[in-house]
């Protein structure tokens, strides 16, 4: 048996390439869109992928089920349970598929996350009768378990996907030998979930003891653990869980039309005609100078989860990027689905050197100097744009807490005739939140350097925001 982990940091996302030595014959699991590196592992290992599996139709990132059919006429496979635009064969619960002599997958259906989630046995014949491993998607987790929340907008309650999350971890998923290793879909930093471990492996005996959601409970109080505390989820999960089901442009198509370089003027009108401008490089760059009424979400951070939150999918966008990084900033775009990339700006912010009216600059403020200016007469207010479990452990006393995926929707709540200087945790979030508020029109605004980690490690005092 070859099983093979591949883990995408960014969007805290796990994959599998799972084969049988003996017929060559693999199986990519959930796989990422952009799908190069299983093809190549599997060149290198002389491997044909014959089979895709997808656990269920993922809500934070477009998977590479047609990207791989296409490119290496890979059969698409799901649960009994799902329903989608191109060909695939379902398979029921207990349903199984012989890679070879040595290596056998089964299905089994595990509902609640989404209604057609599945999770996919491995069995390998050197273990005998019991299952190697689980490829367990996004219903358990390393810690946690798949969030039921997701599927509001397509018509089912939280409630009654938790009830079915339940049903399949009590009667399907602890009933496998504690020793099957646990393989997610997701770890740390996923919002598919609340509790999920920096871990990328487990087992289920692990999970029995220390998961706090597999602990001996009823039915109604699970529902009421699991539904409660989740992170927001961004608006385009919905976007994406729909896109997953439809038959649309694969990843290579979609680079090849996207990656134009634009003159100058070429964005501009594009700009002025509702194009939105995402410059993508890294906060302290963009500070130094930036494209008027751009919006700043760095590649060196979530990129394409703060993207897809604060970006309309349904309007062109226009890249900023540093030389050599355009196609990364349209790719990490095309793995949430986010297809609408217009071009780029030939040359980067050179091609604005001749138009100083079209730059701007962020002011940028030590932790020093703005513990300074709070002692003075007239001080700035300062806007966090932290998470409020995040504000909860700390944050600078008399600051106002405005998570940034809700910025721009509380705007009235910033003071128009006052300086306003933006932290968050690191200063990533804090640079994506002045450039929305400067394309807003506000003035006299700054950005914290650092963020709160600068402040903290100056030893100046925190408390809770307001």
């Amino acid at each position: 048996m070859i099983l093979t982990q591949y883990y995408l940091g960014c969007l805290a996302h796990a994959s599998y390439l799972v084969a049988d030595e003996q017929s060559k014959i693999a199986a990519i699991v959930d796989p990422q869109r952009d799908v190069d590196q299983y093809m190549a592992d599997a060149a290198t290992k002389g491997l044909t992928i014959r089979y895709v599996f997808l656990t269920h139709f993922h809500a934070d990132f477009v998977a590479g089920h047609l990207e791989l059919r296409d490119r290496v006429g890979a059969e698409i496979v799901m649960g009994a349970q799902a329903e989608a635009e191109y060909e695939l064969r379902t398979l029921a619960n207990g349903d199984s598929l012989d890679l070879g002599p040595q290596v056998r997958l089964e299905v089994v259906e595990t509902p609640g996350h989404s209604p057609e989630s599945i999770t996919v046995l491995v069995f390998d014949a050197e273990h005998g009768g019991q299952p190697y491993a689980a490829l367990t998607g996004d219903t358990l987790f390393i810690g946690d378990v798949g969030r039921p929340d997701l599927r509001a907008a397509l018509g089912w309650t939280a409630e009654d996907l938790g009830a079915l999350l339940y049903d399949s971890i009590h009667e399907r998923i602890l009933r496998l030998p504690d020793e099957t290793l646990v393989y997610p879909a997701h770890g740390a930093g996923s919002l598919c979930g609340k509790n999920l471990s920096t871990d990328t492996v487990s087992t289920i005996g692990v999970q029995r003891q220390y998961n706090y959601a597999l602990q001996p409970m009823t039915k109604d109080e699970f529902v009421r653990i699991v539904t409660a505390d989740q992170p927001d989820s961004p608006a385009y999960f919905t976007y994406d869980a729909i896109l997953n089901t439809k038959e649309r442009p694969t990843l290579e198509a979609t680079l090849e039309r996207e990656l134009k370089p634009l003159q100058l003027d070429a964005l501009i009108e594009l700009a002025n005609r509702g194009a939105q401008v995402l410059d993508t490089r890294d906060p302290a760059e963009y500070a130094g100078a930036h494209m008027r009424d751009s919006v700043n979400v760095g590649l060196g951070g979530s990129y394409a989860t703060w993207s897809g939150t604060l970006l309309d999918p349904s309007r062109p966008i226009v890249v900023v990027a540093d030389p050599g990084r355009e196609e990364e900033s349209a790719t990490r775009l095309g793995r949430i689905g986010f297809d609408n990339v217009a071009g780029y700006l030939s040359g980067g912010m050179e091609a604005l050197a001749g138009r100083p009216d079209l730059v701007r600059r962020t002011e940028r403020i030590t932790a020093h100097n703005l513990a300074e200016q709070l002692a003075s007469t007239g001080p700035p207010l300062v806007l966090d744009v932290r998470a409020p479990s995040e504000v909860e452990a700390g944050a600078i006393e008399g600051s106002l807490n405005v998570p940034l995926n809700h910025l721009e929707e509380r705007l009235d709540e910033l003071p128009a005739d006052r300086p306003v200087v933006v932290t968050c945790a690191s200063g990533y979030r804090s640079s994506i939140a002045v450039s929305i508020l400067e394309a807003h029109g506000l003035s006299g605004v700054s950005d914290l350097v650092g963020g709160m980690g600068a402040w903290e490690a100056s030893r100046l005092a925190t408390t809770g925001a307001r």
